[in-house]
């Protein structure tokens, strides 16, 4: 358990103090996004519909200012290739970093994206992080749990390219899909500047699984056991760039 009195800071409040998107609905569809989840709750999205990018006008319009603490965009969506999401997200980094706030870009990297994104905003390195989210060196893993999003190859490389054109970088290994996440953390480390954060899968669906597809859910749940979490705890604890989510700290007690 916490210890008694410790603030718990979870989810996207571990990364950044404010938090900003302009579309609905993802066409990553991860099958473990929470923000996905969230929508069908309340009705705004479908199973289908959640794959079209939905563009919030009011948001890509709005003027932002300067806000105290880090921003994290996005955080419910990605941005992808596709013209009006890409000018849309184009449109929102630019205000943001414009009215000198302290961005963090967080994305499953679309190479040819990442490559625009470092031409446009070349001159605003020192006030912008990438934190790109590589949870499996496995395609196999990732085109069944994030079946629209970049393959592990084009991540590695946006990220080993930021790092080259001097971006400060970090990754989100969350949730990890591999048992062993340490030997995917040894090939990323060259090429972060700041941090890795290993967290586990906190929302996998129960019900309404196709039997053919039940055995990559039970090897989710067997590979975030206590168990298993605390092998690679032990593995990766002395590592100076790795953070571990509370995802992982609350089920270890630590």
């Amino acid at each position: 358990m916490a210890k008694k009195g410790r603030k718990i800071t979870s989810g996207t409040r571990e990364w950044a103090e404010h938090t900003i998107n302009c579309i609905s609905g993802c066409a990553n569809d991860c099958r473990y996004c929470y923000a996905k989840m969230i929508a069908k709750r309340f009705g705004r999205k479908t199973d289908e519909s959640w794959k079209e990018m939905e563009i919030r006008e009011k948001d890509v319009e709005k003027n932002y200012g300067r806000y105290y603490g880090r921003v994290m965009f996005p955080s419910s969506h990605d941005i992808v290739d596709e013209p009006k999401v890409r000018d849309a997200c184009f449109s929102v980094i630019s205000k943001l970093l414009d009215s000198g706030n302290d961005l963090l870009i967080t994305t499953k990297p679309d190479l040819s994206v990442m490559k625009d994104i470092m031409e446009d905003f070349y001159g605003y390195r020192d006030t912008m992080q990438f934190r790109f989210t590589l949870t499996s060196k496995d395609d196999s893993l990732l085109s069944f749990w994030e079946p629209n999003a970049p393959s592990f190859d084009e991540r590695l490389e946006s990220l080993i390219l930021a790092y080259k054109e001097g971006f400060r970088t970090s990754v989100s290994v969350e949730p990890f899909l591999d048992e062993d996440p340490s030997i995917l953390v040894r090939k990323l480390e060259p090429y972060v500047t700041g941090t890795i954060w290993v967290g586990s899968m906190n929302y996998i669906q129960r019900t309404g699984i196709p039997e053919e597809e039940l055995y990559q859910y039970n090897r989710v749940r067997k590979i975030i056991e206590k168990e298993n979490l605390l092998k690679i705890y032990k593995k990766l604890r002395t590592r100076p760039k790795i953070r571990f989510k509370d995802s992982i700290k609350i089920k270890l007690g630590i």
